[in-house]
Order: C-alpha cells, then sequence, then structure tokens
C-alpha cells in the first residue's frame, strides 16, 4: 500500500487494480482494513480504529482513493462528494486506437444493468436513464493504443468505461466493454490520477496525484505526456 496524503483528518491511499476499497461477497481483504491497520500501527492506536469511505473505485481501476479519519471529515466528504462540484476527480485511461475528436465533451445517458453489472447507452426518455457528462483530451496518441485524461461532471456506474467504449475506444483490458484482450493482472487501463478539493476541516486547497501503475506501457505513455 502506498500512502500518498495523510493528516489526522484524511488519508489517500495509490489503490492498486487488485485491491476493493470496501469488503464485498469475494471475501478478500479491503483496502479500508489495511489502511486501518497501517493507522492501529503507525500511531499505536489503542481499540478498533475509525475509518470512514466516502469514495469507491471499481475493483479493476487503479489510482488514488480518499478515506476520512474522522467522522467530521467523513459527513463533509461525503456532501462533498454528492455535490459532484467541489471534488474534481481526473481519469488517465489507456484506450483501444484514438477518438476522432482529440478533445471533446460527452453527454449520454445511461442506464444499469444490475445482473450484468453493467451500464448502457439509452434514450433521454428510458427508465431509470441518467445523464452522464464527461470531458477528456488525448494526451498521447500511438499506434495501438492512446492515453487519455478524463474529466468527470457527473458520477455514474461505469461512465467513463461506458461512454468511451461507444466512441469506439474502450479501455484497455476492459473485456466487459469490448477490449479485444485482457491486462495480465487482470485489471483495466483506467487510473484515478488526480484529486483537487478544499480540505474538509483545514479549509485549505489539497491536490493528490498518483503515479501511474508499474507497467511498461503505463510508463511510456506516461513519459510522453508534456
Amino acid at each position: 500500500m502506498t500512502v500518498l496524503y495523510e493528516d489526522s483528518h484524511i488519508i489517500a491511499v495509490n489503490k492498486t487494480c487488485n485491491e476493493i476499497v470496501q469488503g464485498d461477497k469475494t471475501g478478500d481483504t479491503p483496502l479500508s482494513e489495511i489502511v486501518k491497520d497501517y493507522i492501529k500501527v503507525k500511531y499505536n492506536k489503542p481499540g478498533a480504529v475509525f475509518l470512514g469511505v466516502p469514495h469507491r473505485l471499481d475493483r479493476p481501476t487503479s489510482g488514488v482513493v480518499l478515506f476520512a479519519r474522522t467522522s467530521k471529515a467523513l459527513t463533509r466528504l461525503n456532501e462533498m462528494f454528492k455535490s459532484h462540484e467541489q471534488i474534481k476527480k481526473t481519469y488517465w485511461a489507456i484506450v483501444q486506437g484514438c477518438p476522432k475528436v482529440p478533445e471533446a465533451r460527452l453527454e449520454n445517458y445511461l442506464t444499469r444493468n444490475e445482473t450484468l453489472n453493467k451500464s448502457f447507452i439509452a434514450k433521454p426518455n428510458a427508465k431509470e436513464a441518467k445523464l452522464a457528462i464527461l470531458t477528456y483530451k488525448t494526451l498521447v496518441r500511438g499506434e495501438h493504443y492512446s492515453l487519455l485524461e478524463i474529466n468527470l461532471e457527473t458520477g455514474r456506474h461505469h461512465q467513463i468505461r461506458c461512454q468511451l467504449a461507444a466512441i469506439g475506444c474502450p479501455v484497455k483490458g476492459d473485456l466487459k466493454y469490448g477490449a479485444k484482450r485482457s491486462n495480465p493482472d487482470g485489471g483495466i487501463s483506467l487510473h484515478a490520477r488526480q484529486i483537487a478539493f478544499i480540505h474538509p476541516v483545514k479549509k485549505e486547497p489539497i491536490c493528490i496525484t498518483a503515479p501511474v501503475p508499474n507497467d511498461s506501457l503505463w510508463q511510456q505513455l506516461a513519459a510522453s505526456v508534456q
């Protein structure tokens, strides 16, 4: 586990594509418990350690995850994440091919299939359809893969994965949304690169950046970003 930022109210770590943020039916140890153990040992805390989870990433996604170390921070972070305006989340994605338009704003209505755990592009009047908005720009254009930077304006289920697949550029390794093959590590090449917000208690601007995965393609494309 790599800690990216910590103080007495919040802690941010760089999640790998194999980790889950909270416990699920797999029974695998979640990142939240690993962070609790880290805090307990580092600060020699007796008893149970409080850790709030205002922020989540899909299991196959890597990057910065923010946790709350106090109830005050948790309450305020929950409100900030819910508004989608007080926190700016920036993602990097390695996609197949290259978008026809180097930089654009995508607006789609999405519906979610709980059984398949998958989102689909839908008509605006479709039942339970929700508006999904993101902007992207092409950072590096490669022969087979390109590196995109994505900023979310909404927070829908599998939004980035679904919307990029809809323009013919599925995320590398994302078989669920049309990638040609899986990644060796079982994850997808979607990385929560940066999160910027006003500290929930100190009221200071915070910007946390997560290094890209230790993978040759990631390293090569990231090194090409100007």
